[in-house]
């Protein structure tokens, strides 16, 4: 399963990950060392070294380790916390979900839609805009502000299936970003290393468009 396999090598890259943050721990404090044993070495035995200056210069070096210790901890521990995430997200395929979306995928089905007003409008207008480029707008009519629900039948606005650009206009002016709902099919790793999640009605979209689960379908 490609989930599978890819939450497999993003463990062994983040071992790996750890695994060098503990060699350049262990490195800084040999270089640290032998930088102070020259420096004692070299002194001018007529002008000595205040003893204090390496009393401070060892203080410093085990607040070094102390912080590389550190970094390395909250490495692992974010490694963690991103496998149990992408372990979280596979068994939420099959899922309804909704998303913000600047898409939406339409077949011969209903999707449902959604927006959040933080002003009303005497007028909210849907603007879709086909693979082809052309722009088909749909009086919503007037909404007060907070949540509005709406859906996107496309045999009523006489579209054929494909993949449109989503967005929605107040007469005011203001564009807002649209929330669709539909499953989630499957989850993959982007080229960065980011899970993303496919939609059936959004396509794409990143964990971070999700703004609610609403479960699987009994």
């Amino acid at each position: 399963m490609e989930t599978t396999s890819s939450t497999a090598s993003q463990s062994s890259g983040n071992a790996t990950a750890g695994a060098v943050a503990a060699n350049s721990s262990a490195g800084m404090s040999d270089m640290f060392l032998k930088l102070l044993v020259a420096q004692i070495k070299n002194q001018n035995p007529l002008e000595p070294t205040d003893p204090s200056e390496f009393v401070t210069q060892l203080n410093q070096l085990s607040q070094t380790e102390a912080l590389q210790q550190l970094v390395s901890q909250n490495s692992a521990t974010s490694s963690m916390l991103f496998s149990l995430q992408v372990l979280a997200m596979g068994n939420q395929v099959g899922s309804t979900v909704t998303v913000k979306s600047s898409t939406v995928k339409l077949s011969d089905q209903t999707v449902k839609a959604g927006a959040t007003l933080d002003t009303g409008t005497s007028d909210l207008t849907l603007v879709l805009t086909g693979p082809d480029g052309q722009v088909h707008r749909s009086s919503l009519g007037p909404r007060a502000a907070g949540k509005v629900a709406f859906d996107i039948d496309p045999t009523a606005l006489g579209l054929p299936a494909g993949e449109y650009g989503l967005r929605l206009e107040t007469s005011e002016g203001r564009t807002l970003t649209a929330e669709v709902t539909g499953q989630i099919s499957g989850l993959r790793f982007a080229s960065d290393g980011s899970p993303v999640v496919d939609v059936t009605s959004a396509g794409t979209v990143t964990t971070a468009d999700i703004t609610v689960f609403l479960g699987r379908s009994s």
